[in-house]
């Protein structure tokens, strides 16, 4: 009977032990928001997530009205959950910011955040 009781307890502490979090970026803000309309000029963005990110291993894209992209740079220090970049941004039209991080967890997640420039 003891080693029922061992076999019992060991499943009791795995069946109460607390679950690792999985800790998946996700964007909880973006500036500018999806759907946002902004004036041509500089623009600073900001990616703000649930969890710590590695800035050494994200990327920010940029597209363009004419469908032209560029790896924006990507501002190196700051909050651990927080990616900025800046762009000067001249035409107006549609336009679209790709981002790709790497969480704490390890996991890469991906998602747009599309806006629209306006005239100044």
């Amino acid at each position: 009977m003891p080693t029922f009781l061992i076999v019992m307890a060991a499943l009791l502490g795995f069946t109460l032990a607390p679950e690792t979090a999985s800790a998946h970026a996700i964007l909880m803000k973006s500036e500018p928001a999806a759907g946002d309309h902004v004036p041509a000029g500089k623009l600073d963005m900001s990616l703000e997530y649930n969890s710590r990110i590695d800035r050494a291993r994200s990327r920010v894209i940029l597209t363009r009205p004419d469908h032209s992209q560029s790896v924006l740079k990507i501002v190196p220090s700051g909050p651990p959950e927080l990616l900025q970049t800046s762009v000067e941004l001249t035409t107006p039209g549609a336009y679209v910011v790709r981002w790709q991080v790497l969480a704490i967890d390890g996991h890469i997640t991906r998602g747009d955040v599309p806006f629209t420039v306006t005239g100044r």
